[in-house]
């Protein structure tokens, strides 16, 4: 054991605004994650040219988000050409991966300052992507689940496992509920940074197209005074392909563009300059499990990540499951006996938005500030992954 430790001293974000008619929809991605990253360093109250390195996930690093978004959104956020960046890519756990990183340069490579966070344009990118697929002969053949569409593999999860369609919409109208009721109690504005943007408009009675001055403020997604009623009769998005299937644009998580930094410093350097951490990293895990059911990912990485610390799911004060599907923290919940009253306790991706390569941080910064609102101790950020993974971040609130 080195005796070094990392600590949480900021975390900053952008609101999250609906993917392709929403605030976001002509920003790029390095724009994105450089005002996320230039608020976190002046939230810190640190030079820009203490940060070593910038860490930033990204579900889809291509076109807007390319070319090394991480470095690019670190010159543009206006730290110094000797601060390096690197993008990394574990799909939704991009964000909480790249946290985990940044803990790790600290503590193994006696890195002083590192900010690990995550930004997506699904604007800007997914259609992009979308026309880019490209198989292999030898894994279509043996998995071919890796190039499966999420959304099938929720209905796989909710077919294998016996996880209803009620279920799942009643947990997604919850969700709305509890992010209503935290955005008008202003529990995300400690990590929300307004962003002055362009946003693309189109006309819908002459089809002209233009850009209009605006600003997020705050996540734009979720939808107040949402009812059963408003999500049960919606119909499955794969119902054609399969009659059994119950994923609607009600019981899952919504796309959205946004980006989220968190600053990391040593214990001991931060001590110094007499910041006061948010909190620290503890650790993190990851375990696989069949493609076709990524969604249960959280179900493998969990306790991995438990045993390695000697703890119980009971120990768990808080946890952040991501909402990628109602299904996911529905069917995880049961597996691994998570008390709900503890879980996405002020919502998730289902009404809060799901850009995925920034979730993951946000859920870091989210988790370690209404920890302390609660007097929470020990939490955990959790989410599926593509390809059939799960990941899980254990931190300590302070």
């Amino acid at each position: 054991m080195s005796g070094r430790r990392a600590v949480i001293v900021s975390t900053a974000r952008t609101g999250l605004a609906k993917s392709y008619r929403g605030g976001f929809n002509k920003t790029h991605g390095a724009a994105l994650a450089g005002h996320a990253i230039k608020s976190a360093i002046e939230k810190a109250k640190i030079d820009p040219s203490l940060v070593d390195d910038v860490i930033l996930g990204c579900g889809m690093p291509e076109g807007e988000t390319g070319m090394n978004v991480a470095r690019n959104a670190a010159l543009w956020a206006g730290c110094p050409v000797t601060t390096s960046g690197a993008t990394i890519n574990r799909f939704c756990s991009s964000g909480l991966q790249a946290v985990a990183n940044a803990a790790h340069s600290i503590i193994n490579d006696h890195y002083e300052c590192a900010i690990g966070g995550g930004v997506d344009s699904i604007s800007l990118v997914q259609p992009k992507m979308v026309k880019g697929v490209v198989t292999e002969k030898l894994l279509w053949k043996k998995y071919p689940a890796l190039w499966m569409p999420m959304i099938e593999t929720a209905d796989i999860v909710a077919k294998r496992y016996g996880v209803s369609r009620e279920r799942q919409d009643l947990y997604s109208v919850e969700s709305q509920r509890r992010t209503a009721a935290a955005q008008a109690a202003g529990y995300f504005d400690d990590e929300i940074v307004p962003m002055q943007t362009k946003m693309e408009v189109k006309d819908k009675a002459t089809g002209e197209v233009s850009l209009v001055d605006y600003v997020v403020t705050k996540d734009e997604c979720n939808r107040p005074g949402t009812k059963l009623s408003d999500i049960s009769g919606l119909q499955p998005v794969r119902i054609e392909a399969d009659p059994s299937a119950t994923i609607t644009a009600g019981n899952a998580s919504q796309l959205s563009d946004g980006a989220s930094a968190c600053v990391l410093m040593e214990q001991k350097a931060a001590e110094r300059r007499g910041l006061t951490p948010l909190g620290a990293f503890v650790g993190f895990a990851v375990g696989g499990c069949e493609p076709d059911e990524m969604g249960i990912g959280p179900t493998v990485a969990v306790p991995k990540l438990l045993a390695r610390h000697g703890l119980k799911v009971s120990d768990i004060d808080l946890w952040e499951l991501n909402e990628a599907f109602a299904v996911v923290p529905l069917r995880c919940a049961d597996v691994l006996g998570i008390d709900p009253e503890k879980m996405n306790v002020n919502g998730g991706a289902i009404s809060i938005g799901h850009p995925f390569g920034m979730t993951g941080s946000r859920q870091v910064g989210h988790i370690l500030l209404e920890g302390k609102r609660r007097g929470a101790k020990k939490v955990v950020v959790t989410m599926c992954v593509g390809g059939g993974m799960g990941a899980a971040g254990l931190f300590e609130v302070f």
